[in-house]
Order: C-alpha cells, then structure tokens, then sequence
C-alpha cells in the first residue's frame, strides 16, 4: 500500500478521522509546513463541536466553509452579484490563509 494515503489495514467501521487523512506532501519531502497544512484536522474539529481549536488549527476554516457553501447555493439558486461575492470570499480566504502562513513560519523561526 502507497505512504501516500498513510492509511492502515483496518476495518472501516473501526477506522477514526485520523487515521484516514492525507499526510501533506509538501511537509514529508521538505519537512516545512504547506499553507494547507491544518485544514483537515480543524475540519475534523469542527466536526466534532471543536469550534475554537478549529479556528487556531487553520484560521481560514470557517470562510472556506462559508464559500463551499455559498458555491453549492449558487449552482441551484442563482443570484444576482454572485459572481462578486465568490470572488470576494476566494481572496478573503487568500488573504487569511496567505497571513496565517506567514505568521506560523515566523514563529517555526
């Protein structure tokens, strides 16, 4: 079985969150964090009612949400100025992930 998925030979119904999500890449060939890097794991908490871990693991968690959500509302219930608004929640979310990463670099220094 690939490292790529890091999954183990369990059952599915005896297999947790953990145990099934993608290790990164980016940190297993460069051993840095990538800007994505905390998306799994804050989802996992909000998930679980975690809600303040979740937005300390990946401060963007919640307008990623948001936007996943205003793109499945949009494709069945289309609205005026909607493509304003996606843009608009795409470089929120930029910007929040673009600073959360700076920021957790300068503090792994």
């Amino acid at each position: 079985m690939s490292n790529l998925l890091h999954l183990k030979y369990i059952k599915f119904k005896k297999m947790t969150f953990v145990q099934a999500m993608l290790p990164c890449l980016n940190k297993a060939m460069f051993g840095i964090d990538c800007p994505g890097c905390g998306a799994q794991r804050a989802f996992i908490m909000v998930v679980q009612g975690d809600f303040k871990s979740a937005f300390f693991m990946y401060p963007a968690i919640y307008t990623l949400l948001l936007l996943g959500l205003l793109l499945v509302v949009s494709k069945f219930y289309p609205f005026p100025k909607k493509n304003k608004l996606i843009y608009a929640f795409i470089g929120l979310n930029v910007l929040i992930i673009t600073v959360s990463y700076i920021i957790k670099i300068n503090q792994m220094i």
